[in-house]
């Protein structure tokens, strides 16, 4: 099967930053995981697994006597995620090459499900949620981690070549389907399909150039403007405008970075 790509790729350096990313979003994530009650024995779905990293922290919590279904499009994707699981040993995840968007999941009962920067990729966000639905048990939580303001990722004082990159990312997701914004409908899409709202709150960061979190918008910054110029969104001067720039705002101890906003989800099947 031809392996299917995403607007940042599938490639080496996409696997390295998405692993950066979880890393330095991990806390968050566990955080929500502590708070949505997930634990040894369940089974969890992680909803567009990517490479896996999170499947492989939600293998760790479920123990030897649970389960965790990798869902996930991407064949080289998936390979990374089965080898990582083999080399720890981690029998309890499986994986399952599956496009979210083109049918039912073909599973039922499952105690909960982790879904985080997804929704906003594919065309039909709401029938996704929908097959969520139908993959969990009554009272099974699903947690979700998605974009309500993507616009509100700044670079302060302001950085145009930034700012130009974040309307590009945005456009882009538009010309692919996707929605940047697409927890602005999450609540009432949840709410609507079979799901009680337990808690919702926003992630946000002010950063400074030396607080680690730094590396992760920067990371994308920096493979975004590479992928950019692969696909002929962005000229090679632009791209190096652009890494120039963020690289110079880095360099004054004044500047600081917001994180697009995120809203957090924790829902209950009913």
């Amino acid at each position: 099967m031809a392996e299917r790509d995403y607007v940042l790729g599938t490639h080496a350096a996409e696997l390295e930053r998405l692993g950066l990313q979880h890393r330095l979003w991990r806390p968050r994530v566990l955080e929500a995981w502590r708070r949505a009650r997930l634990g040894p024995g369940q089974t969890v779905l992680d909803v567009g697994a990517g490479p896996g990293y999170a499947a492989l922290d939600l293998a760790e919590i479920v123990g030897r006597t649970g389960r965790v279904l990798a869902l996930e499009r991407s064949r080289r994707f998936l390979d990374a995620l089965e080898a990582a699981a083999r080399a720890r040993g981690l029998a309890q995840l499986e994986t399952r090459e599956l496009d979210l968007a083109a049918g039912p999941f073909g599973i039922a009962g499952a105690d909960a499900a982790w879904c985080r920067w997804v929704l906003c990729f594919v065309r039909e966000p709401r029938a996704v949620v929908g097959r969520i639905r139908a993959a969990l048990r009554p009272g099974g939580v699903a947690v979700f981690h998605e974009y309500v303001d993507y616009g509100a990722w700044a670079v302060l004082p302001p950085c145009p070549p930034h700012a130009r990159f974040v309307a590009r990312v945005v456009e882009s997701w538009r010309a692919d389907g996707g929605d940047a914004d697409v927890a602005r409908f999450l609540p009432a899409w949840l709410a609507a399909g079979g799901f009680a709202l337990e808690s919702t709150r926003l992630l946000a960061e002010a950063i400074a150039p030396d607080d680690p979190l730094w590396a992760w918008p920067v990371a994308y910054v920096e493979t975004g403007a590479e992928r950019f110029v692969e696909l002929g969104v962005m000229t090679r001067a632009e791209a190096d405008e652009l890494i120039a720039a963020v690289a110079a705002a880095a360099a004054q101890p004044a500047t600081r970075m917001i994180t697009p906003l995120v809203l957090e989800v924790i829902a209950r099947a009913v």
